[in-house]
Formats: C-alpha cells, sequence, structure tokens
C-alpha cells in the first residue's frame, strides 16, 4: 500500500494572512475527516521532522485514514521560504500560539488534534491552555514547559549570534543535530552518519537564517507554563527519547499533568525527535491512545473504513514494551474505548 506517497502528492499548500503574520500550512489528505495540525521543532518543517513517521506504512494507515493533516510551519520555516523582512516584529510564543487559531478560523477547524516536536510541542501546549475548547488532544515529542535553564539559554544565545553573523553554518548544524538526535545515529569516526541525520543536514543547509534566528528568540524567551498544566482537561500521549536533551523536562510535565488523562512513553536509544529516529516506537501507543476517541486503523484484510482494532490484529509479542524498545512509565491512565 504506497498510502502516504499518494496523499503526498495530493497536498495543498495554502499561505494563510493571521493577525500576527502570514503563515504556511500544507494540507494532506480529505478536508472532511477531523483534523490534525502538527508544529515542528526549532529550524524544521514537516518535511524534516515527520516525514518518518507519516511515511511509515502502519501509521500513515492510521493517521491519513482518520484524520486530514494540517501541517502548520513556524514562520519562514516552509519549503523555498524566503528571508523574513527584517523591520517585520519578532513574535513571542504567545503571538505564535494566537496564529493557530487564526488558521483553525481560516480553514473552518473547529476542534482538532494536535502533535508537536519540542519546541513544536511547547506551542501547541500553550495554544490549548488559551484555546482549551480548540484543542481534542494532544500528543507531545520531547516536550518543553519550563523556561529555558541557564546551560540552554546560553546555549541558545550562542547559536543566535552565529546564526546573526555566519548564518547556518557547520557549528550551528552540528548544535541542532545534537538537540535533534541520539549518538548512535549521528555517527562518529568509525560509523557514518544515518542517513536520517544526513537528509536533516541537507535541509538546514536550505534553512533561511534570520528566520530560524526569529523562533530561537522566542522561545529562549518562553515563560514557564508549569502552573497550567493541570488545567488541561484534554488527553495527552506524550513520547520522549531516553537520549534527548529534553528527557528530564518531560518527566517534569508528566508529573504535572492531571494522571487520569495523560500517558508517558519512553523510547530507548532514541533522541528527541522521535518521530524521526524510531517512528515505528510510536505506532502501538498512538493506536490505543487514538481509539480512545473511536479512531481506528484501516485494515487492509476489512472493507469497513471503520473496523475496530481487537488485539488479535497485533502480533502477541508486541504487547512486550521491550519488544518495540519502550519503557512505559507506570502512569495510571483513563483512556475508556467506546464500542
Amino acid at each position: 500500500m504506497i498510502y502516504p506517497l499518494f496523499l503526498f502528492s495530493k497536498q495543498k499548500e495554502h499561505l494563510v494572512k493571521t493577525g500576527r503574520g502570514c503563515v504556511s500550512v500544507s494540507v494532506v489528505g480529505d478536508p472532511d475527516k477531523p483534523a490534525l495540525i502538527t508544529y515542528p521543532d526549532l529550524a524544521l518543517n514537516y518535511m524534516s521532522c515527520f516525514q518518518g513517521l507519516f511515511y511509515c506504512q502502519e501509521a500513515s494507515s492510521m493517521l491519513f485514514h482518520n484524520f486530514c493533516i494540517y501541517h502548520i510551519s513556524p514562520p519562514g520555516h516552509e519549503l523555498g521560504a524566503v528571508a523574513i523582512n527584517p523591520d517585520e516584529p519578532v513574535l513571542s510564543v504567545d503571538d505564535l500560539a494566537d496564529q493557530i487559531v487564526d488558521v483553525l478560523d481560516y480553514f473552518g477547524l473547529g476542534i482538532v488534534m494536535c502533535m508537536g516536536v519540542s519546541a513544536g510541542a511547547y506551542v501547541l501546549t500553550l495554544f490549548a491552555m488559551k484555546y482549551t475548547k480548540r484543542v481534542l488532544g494532544l500528543i507531545l515529542v520531547s516536550p518543553i514547559c519550563k523556561g529555558p535553564s541557564w546551560t540552554e539559554w546560553l546555549c541558545n544565545k550562542v547559536m543566535s549570534n552565529l546564526l546573526y553573523f555566519c548564518g547556518m553554518c557547520s557549528v550551528v548544524k552540528e548544535l541542532l543535530l545534537i538537540r535533534y538526535f541520539s549518538k548512535g545515529v549521528r555517527g562518529s569516526a568509525e560509523v557514518p552518519e544515518s542517513d536520517v541525520v544526513q537528509s536533516c543536514r541537507r535541509f538546514l543547509g536550505e534553512r533561511q537564517s534570520p528566520n530560524v534566528l526569529r523562533f530561537l528568540e522566542a522561545m529562549n524567551e518562553r515563560p514557564d507554563i508549569t502552573d497550567g498544566l493541570r488545567k488541561l482537561r484534554c488527553r495527552s500521549l506524550i513520547f520522549v527519547g531516553e537520549n534527548s536533551p529534553c528527557h528530564s523536562e518531560a518527566l517534569h510535565m508528566t508529573s504535572k499533568l492531571d494522571r487520569r488523562f495523560s500517558a508517558l512513553v519512553e523510547v530507548q536509544a532514541c533522541g528527541s525527535i522521535v518521530t524521526e529516529e524510531q517512528p515505528d516506537a510510536m505506532l502501538i501507543p498512538l493506536e490505543y491512545f487514538l481509539m480512545g476517541y473511536g479512531f481506528y486503523r484501516q485494515s487492509p484484510f476489512n472493507v469497513s473504513p471503520r473496523s475496530p482494532l481487537s488485539p488479535t490484529s497485533i502480533s502477541p509479542e508486541l504487547f512486550s514494551p521491550e519488544s518495540m524498545g519502550l519503557k512505559l512509565k507506570p502512569i495510571k491512565t483513563k483512556i475508556s474505548v467506546e464500542v
């Protein structure tokens, strides 16, 4: 089944004018289906942050079968973007969250499922806090919720200066790749970089450094939103790589969320961008999370477009978290499956 390639060939690019500047949105799928919006990490867009997950056959059959996907790019991060006019004001994280509601209104969307990675996860979490009634659920990958630590703040300042004076130079690329991926796939003197890292390195070379600098500055000034997490009433599924720089913060975030509506999945030997490094590890948790909303994966053996998953449709050995490279935290969840 060449499901994702077929759909990506039919994607439509939109430039949405919001109250805080223009935003590029790539729409993939049937607009009559429920909406899933994505938001990538710093310096990335949907092609470099979510391609691995959406090109995974099992995941794509589930996501495209149930959703129309709206890939939102941070300002100036879309493919072929030009440098943003320096006279344009630098947006805050609140401005970025407010842009999302304008995007939803533009497409006539009511309530949406959200998926974000690291910086994108922060923006979507803030959006969910500000516009509670517009969010059905949160799928967060290596999320952050605190303000930057001194270490992160200093590292971001170094990157900001390099971006300003040298552009997207090799040092900035290396710092970003360390942020994204585990050491195992970044390679060494003896082991070459994996294909996914090489591809990401090429994508970074195509970014407009002034635009990346703007997003970086917004994230470096972000406030701590921990106190608002307990007020979230939508269900949340959090993935984090055990080698991610965001690992401890993801654990902190999970501890502050209402445990009745949240669950954490730690992915072994993985960095921050689980969607690219180990997308297969997301499949089973995603399936059961979405089943709580009545969404199901399309079965190639059943003509029914909404054939429910049953335990017999999954190999028994996959019920072992270790077999998937996962560590499931003992967090009680209430994700009811309505029949």
